[in-house]
């Protein structure tokens, strides 16, 4: 796709006069069988697979396995896929945990340089072969304006590596997120309610209670986001 054809400004003005669905909608009409979304299955996901499943059940829904989720997360994403009936396409890393921590050791208790790697291994690479695979066009995620100081200044469409992203909820606060749920009989994730902002890999997820800035309680305290919507480093070569 030439991204230099896509007028990224032009098209955040009209998506921002639309709702979360008609956002999704435009991308679909726009983009068909080129749009692809991705879910973590956290704690809000299920808002953004509901939205997805009310514009169409053909969109692949990607669903990065790192192999070190908590085990509520794995339940979730059975009850989950059975509830709103779809099938995630599930993608992880080349190597298994138990070849990585052979090879490098728990990266995640080697700074922010081992927690790159990690996220690369984990996260980025296998995100990056599932769009490929896909063929996909325009990738859909759940981000949220509120969710952290990274994301205050995201757009609802930006280009990325070849592809454009797409945040159908970036305007959505955290009430309003939390409220869509019982609103649409959709299940809250098991670890709801005990002190988690947000759940991803057992080993680098801490509670608010145990953190100074929300920011430090995802990926060993390095930030909020995580290497599926970071760029890796210049020079960085994690090639396997």
């Amino acid at each position: 796709m030439n991204m230099n054809l896509v007028d990224v400004k032009k098209i955040n003005l009209q998506l921002a006069d639309l709702d979360a669905v008609g956002r999704i909608r435009w991308a679909w009409e726009e983009y068909g069988a080129g749009l692809v979304a991705s879910t973590s299955f956290g704690l809000q996901s299920a808002v953004m697979i509901h939205l997805i499943r009310q514009v169409s059940e053909e969109i692949p829904i990607v669903f990065i396995d790192t192999g070190y989720l908590f085990p509520g997360t794995y339940e979730y994403a059975l009850s989950l896929q059975e509830k709103l009936n779809f099938k995630a396409r599930v993608y992880s890393a080349k190597l298994s945990p138990a070849f990585q921590e052979a090879s490098f050791g728990k990266l995640w208790e080697q700074g922010k340089e081992g927690m790159t790697k990690y996220n690369w291994l984990n996260k980025k690479e296998p995100m990056d072969r599932a769009l490929q695979e896909l063929d996909a066009k325009v990738w859909m995620a759940g981000l949220r304006r509120t969710q952290a100081n990274e994301r205050k200044e995201l757009n609802f469409l930006e280009a990325q590596n070849g592809v454009l992203k797409l945040y159908p909820i970036l305007d959505w606060d955290d009430r309003t997120t939390y409220q869509y749920l019982p609103q649409n009989d959709l299940p809250y994730h098991p670890l709801e309610g005990m002190d988690y902002d947000s759940v991803g890999d057992w080993h680098s997820t801490r509670k608010i209670s145990e953190v100074e800035k929300v920011e430090d309680a995802r990926h060993g305290g390095h930030g909020r986001e995580c290497g599926l919507h970071l760029d890796v480093p210049e020079g960085s070569d994690f090639t396997v």
